[in-house]
This record gives structure tokens, sequence and C-alpha cells, in this order.
């Protein structure tokens, strides 16, 4: 398998610098991802992506991941909505195969306006299932006409919230341009399900493993509090089988990426040493 991460770059891509891909690979990561902003998406020109690009080919990094950034969500029952979200992922596509990304990354949104990972009984009514089908065949549409693969990050509070319904989503869109990260800390439902994480984690990969190109490489740490509250973590620093998640990537995508994410500067270098530690004593070897 592969390392890279998603952070430790300038929030305008345009600004890349040679000194923040060096600090990437000092950690022994081989991939440096981002998110472009809406407003940065119909701002950038192809000659700024392709100097992008060329310092990536210079420096020996590889773009995995590119993220499509919009707050709206794909299944609001407002037309108008989705048709302005949909226009925005279709300049990211666009922005994503000018940078030669691996795959191209989107959100579901969620019907609750505090944010796109947040919880809404709306979220699960059928005819918002309906609605998020429908779009994602329209992006997939698009996808297919550019050659760029899309990746949907998915979560437990979200509309996709079990590996069951998303693999039948997936079914029901029915293009191979639409794939899934394999984000298995967003699935994590029950404080058994993280104590005995090694089941779950199969189940997870079980469900749907096939379905995703690229990982998010993270971890689950248990908070006080009442009723019950999961908090993302450092890679190793939490309570999750990860040389189970090692080396079911591996076999699954033994070249693909699993990528560390959400973490603040200062603590990457951690959260890469533990993952590669992890590897290694799982005898899963790390490539570029």
């Amino acid at each position: 398998m592969k390392l890279g991460v998603v952070g430790m770059l300038p929030a305008d891509i345009r600004t890349l610098q040679p000194k923040h891909l060096k600090s990437i690979q000092a950690l022994g990561l081989s991939a440096a991802c981002f998110h472009v902003g809406k407003e940065i998406l119909f701002e950038i020109k192809p000659d700024q992506c392709q100097k992008v690009k060329q310092l990536y080919a210079q420096m020996g990094v590889n773009l995995a991941q590119m993220g499509i950034g919009y707050s709206e969500c794909l299944f609001d029952p407002d037309a108008n909505v989705r048709q302005r979200v949909l226009g925005v992922i279709d300049r990211g596509i666009e922005v994503a195969r000018e940078f030669d990304a691996g795959v191209a990354l989107i959100r579901t949104g969620s019907l609750n306006p505090t944010g796109a990972y947040n919880p809404s009984r709306k979220n699960h009514e059928p005819e918002a299932l309906a609605r998020l089908v429908e779009s994602l065949g329209k992006i997939a549409s698009k996808a297919e006409a550019v050659g760029q693969t899309i990746v949907i990050e998915t979560h437990v509070l979200t509309i996709l919230n079990s590996p069951e319904i998303i693999a039948d989503v997936v079914k029901q869109v029915g293009s191979q341009r639409i794939r899934i990260v394999m984000d298995y800390v967003n699935h994590f439902q029950t404080l058994s399900q993280v104590y005995g994480s090694a089941a779950r984690i199969n189940h997870i990969f079980d469900t749907m493993g096939a379905l995703c190109p690229v990982a998010h490489c993270k971890d689950i740490s248990v908070r006080d509090g009442f009723v019950m509250h999961f908090d993302e973590e450092i890679p190793g620093e939490g309570e999750l089988d990860l040389a189970t998640v090692f080396r079911r990537w591996h076999d699954l995508n033994p070249d693909n990426y699993m990528l560390l994410e959400h973490l603040a500067n200062e603590l990457y270098p951690l959260a890469a040493s533990n993952a590669l530690r992890i590897a290694k004593e799982a005898g899963v070897p790390i490539t570029v």
C-alpha cells in the first residue's frame, strides 16, 4: 500500500511551493492532496493547473485525491439548489482532470443546515435517496465524459449511513466512475464495534471494499459524556485495530493510497510515524 496526506499545503493551491512537498516527503509520504473551494474552482486557469501538476512531477509526488468544495446538499428538495451544486461539481471534475488527480472527492451533504455531516431525519426519507441517486447519475455522466473517477465520502450520520446502503446506491447509479472512499472510521455505530473493531473493520471491507480506490487513515477515541461520543484520533493513538485495516487495504489495493487527514500540521509527523510503524508490524509494505 501507499501512504499520503490530505493537508500540509496552502489553502490556495496556486501558491504551492517545493518546500510544501518536501515537508511531506520528509515524513515518508508520497502523496500530497488538497481541496479546492468553489470560488477558486471558477477562477483557476489551465496554465495554473499545469504549473502545479509540473511541480508534483518534478518532486516525484502524487495527487491521489482532489476534494471539490461546496456546502449544498446533493438531494436538496429545491431543484435550483441541486442544479447549482451540480454545476460546481461539474467544474470541479474538469479541474481535477486538469490536475490529473487520481480521484475527485465529493460529499452528499445534509438537509441539516448546520453542516454536511450533521444528522437530519429528512435525510432518510425515501424521496431523499431517490433524489441523491438522480444527482449522482448526472455527476456520473460528466465524470464518464472527461474520464475522471469520483469518490463519495460517506458517514454514519449522513444519508449514506451504512456499508449496505452505500453498496446499494452505487449499484443503482451503475457507473464505474462513481466510487467510495474507504473511510472506515466513519462507519462505527456502537461502542462494542469500537472495542471489538476487527470484526467491524472486516464487515466494512467485505461489504464496500471493492468500491473503494482510495482510503483515509484515521483512528477513533471514545470520549467521556452522555450518551456516547466518538472522536477521530491520530492513527495508533486510539482504539482501532489498524493492523487489520492495513492488511485488508493492502490485500484489496496494494498499489493504492491511504491518506492521513483532519490533523493540525504539527501532528502529522506522529501520525505518519505511527502508520509506518503499524504497517511494518503488520507485515504490510509501504511503497511509493
